[in-house]
């Protein structure tokens, strides 16, 4: 089961723009990753369910020392998201209303992020849901186990890179 979710969270990683150069662990459905090249440093995971999905959708929370910034959450949407259509993450009880791309989505501000990743320490599950391009609602969820630590792991690892 491991060593299937490090091959799906690797395959997960060549999605992103910047390739992973350390796995810093997997912690359940969650990866911890450095980049020292840029260097940052990132938590990731894959939605367990993805309803109406078409693409490979993640959610990260990433660190990039250089720049000072910590715990910046992104979602890569598994659908294009249609012109104006509102994406809304669902942590526990808490919602929470993201800034988005056609198919990337982030917090408003480091407010927002410091309470969305608050909420994912605290809770079990969350999802995000919006209106794809071809007018059909879909939800990309995602279990938590693991976020925390993976997180954690994520923001000692880039600790001491500058």
């Amino acid at each position: 089961m491991r060593s299937a979710l490090v091959l799906i969270l690797s395959a997960l990683l060549l999605a992103c723009p910047a390739q992973a150069k350390d796995s810093l662990g997997i912690f359940e459905s969650w990866g911890a990753f450095r980049d020292p090249a840029e260097p940052r440093c990132y938590a990731i995971a894959q939605p367990a369910a993805r309803q109406g999905a078409r693409s490979r959708g993640f959610a990260a929370v990433g660190t990039w020392p250089r720049k000072r910034i910590r715990g910046q959450v992104h979602f890569r949407l598994s659908r294009i998201r249609a012109d104006r259509a509102p994406v809304i993450l669902s942590v526990g009880e808490r919602r929470f209303i993201l800034v988005a791309g056609q198919a990337d989505a982030w917090a408003p501000d480091a407010r927002a992020d410091a309470a969305i990743v608050a909420a994912i320490r605290s809770s079990t599950g969350m999802s995000v849901q919006a209106t794809a391009a071809d007018g059909r609602s879909f939800t990309d969820s995602y279990a938590l186990r693991g976020a925390a630590t993976a997180i954690d792991a994520a923001a000692l690892g880039c600790a001491r890179l500058r």
